[in-house]
């Protein structure tokens, strides 16, 4: 069943990714400038963000069986959709249609987690569930790139929605919402799952919405999702194609490959090292002050292109950093409250991909050079570096909230302990 989700989720991260290695032949097939390319990747997030309450909603009330089957169609439906895509209009439509289906997967995912695996293991999962995110980035660069240098766009994007109809019917049919539902014994210390009452569901969604917690890790994960899929999933491999000699798309898509790898590698071992710990704040304010770090070197300058790898590399890896945030919030709330928690944090995190690609997009076409290659806009090495100033200050934004949550958990245990001398 871990199969069976991972395979669901690893293609919703291979969609929404695509653009980067697409970016250059979207932008000659759709005349496209950097802000409407923005705009197209961002697509995705615009439904995508909004509709995470909802799925958490759905999870906690209809089932995460159900609910990641139908979203994986809907989702492979729009990736159809978008292969056949005449003009603009009709692209910017269908990858609606992809964060539609797509927005309800990844909380059904963690909901999956919560359900069926121990509180002591669900932040070495959930860095499990980013790290498949991570292999869908990697498919989502070299592999595709090549495959779309031999088939096309079009072809390869038909293909992936394809994979996409089958992969939804799998779910259905494979997967289980709880030990129960499979005829399992129930998982030690983890709760029954309930079905929700709609009243019940209100009641949960406006105290997690209460919560400080909440929109601190909102916030970190807005900046840090909207930075890692707006560079990693968008303007890394442009930036690498105009601004270093010789370097085509295929090439430049391996130093995107590099993030992935780092999403791939490093939340599955954060999280193991945070379960192990038995820490999540501290280690979500140390990885604030490294990722904010490698972009400032972006900012400052073009940097050999191995530095550029390092760089997305750290990106990917620390994202696994600012994951912790789903466990804080998770381990604020009830059980039956889990889907609804998580469904908010995300929410507010990927409207962060729907905001960056736009601001940076806007950001680049001011230093358009007015020259185009290939069909594509080429802009000013200076753009790049403001638009990864920009990613920097993002993760100051993070880094601050980190802070603010250490504290707040801090003082927290402070409150929790008994006074000297107390029996």
């Amino acid at each position: 069943m871990c199969a069976v989700r991972a395979g669901a989720f690893l293609l919703v991260n291979t969609l929404r990714l695509s653009t980067a290695v697409l970016a250059d032949r979207l932008a000659r097939s759709f005349d496209a400038t950097a802000a409407e390319l923005g705009t197209l990747h961002a697509a995705f997030f615009y439904v995508y963000a909004p509709l995470q309450i909802v799925a958490g909603v759905l999870a906690d009330r209809a089932g995460i069986r159900w609910t990641a089957a139908v979203g994986t169609v809907v989702m492979s439906i729009g990736g159809v959709l978008f292969a056949v895509a005449p003009l603009f209009p009709a692209a910017f439509a269908a990858r609606l249609l992809v964060g539609l289906g797509g927005s309800v997967v990844f909380i059904a995912t963690l909901r999956f987690c919560a359900n069926w695996f121990r509180p002591d293991e669900f932040a070495t999962m959930s860095g499990v569930t980013i790290a498949i995110a991570g292999l869908g980035g990697i498919i989502a660069t070299t592999p595709l790139a090549l495959l779309v240098e031999r088939t096309g766009w079009q072809t390869a994007m038909l293909g992936l929605g394809l994979i996409g109809l089958v992969m939804g019917v799998i779910v259905a049919v494979a997967a289980r919402d709880s030990p129960a539902d499979a005829g399992l014994p129930a998982i030690e210390g983890v709760p029954s799952a309930e079905t929700l009452s709609l009243s019940k569901v209100v009641t949960n969604a406006k105290r997690v919405l209460g919560g400080a917690d909440t929109w601190l890790v909102g916030i970190v994960l807005f900046c840090e999702i909207g930075v890692n899929l707006t560079v990693i999933g968008l303007w890394g491999v442009p930036y690498m194609v105009q601004n270093y000699p010789n370097v085509g798309v295929t090439e430049a898509s391996t130093y995107a490959l590099a993030g992935s790898v780092g999403l791939l590698l490093g939340p599955p071992l954060i999280g193991r090292l945070s379960d192990r710990l038995e820490r999540r704040t501290v280690l979500m304010v140390a990885g604030g002050v490294v990722y904010t770090a490698a972009f400032a070197v972006l900012a400052l300058g073009t940097p050999p292109k191995f530095v550029v790898g390092i760089v997305l590399f750290i990106a990917g890896a620390l994202g696994g950093a600012f994951a912790l945030g789903y466990a804080v919030v998770k381990e604020q709330h009830s059980a039956a409250a889990s889907g609804v928690a998580m469904g908010v944090v995300n929410g507010i995190g990927f409207s962060g991909a729907a905001v960056f690609p736009v601001a940076m997009g806007l950001v680049l076409d001011a230093y358009w050079t007015g020259e185009t290659v290939a069909g594509a806009r080429v802009y000013t090495e200076f753009g790049y570096q403001v638009a990864f100033g920009l990613a920097t200050l993002a993760g100051l934004v993070a880094l601050a909230c980190s802070l603010a949550l250490h504290r707040r958990a801090e003082s927290a245990t402070v409150a929790a302990e008994p006074a000297a001398g107390d029996d």
